[in-house]
């Protein structure tokens, strides 16, 4: 590599870091998924954390399932109580 090649990496290296640094007030940490979210990876400020879009999604459709589960669990324990009513017989 030519010394003036060097420079010029050397350089572009500097510029990159120094982007980075001025960028980094942007970025913030996903608090579910650990990523780094910036321009690609939109992410929401819910309370103190940061949350990212894909995150968001799957706690959406978990919450959107939420009275399919409560519908599940009830059913459940009525099936317990019917079985337990049964062995008291």
């Amino acid at each position: 590599m030519e010394q003036s090649d060097m420079i010029k990496s050397i350089i572009e290296s500097m510029k990159m870091d120094l982007y980075v640094e001025a960028k980094i007030s942007e970025m913030h940490v996903c608090a579910l998924c650990g990523r780094i979210g910036y321009k690609e990876l939109p992410m929401k400020k819910i309370g103190e954390k940061w949350i990212c879009i894909d995150c968001l999604r799957e706690l959406k459709e978990a919450l959107d399932s939420l009275e399919e589960w409560e519908q599940e669990i009830a059913l459940k324990n009525e099936f317990k109580k019917d079985i337990e009513k049964g062995l008291n017989l």
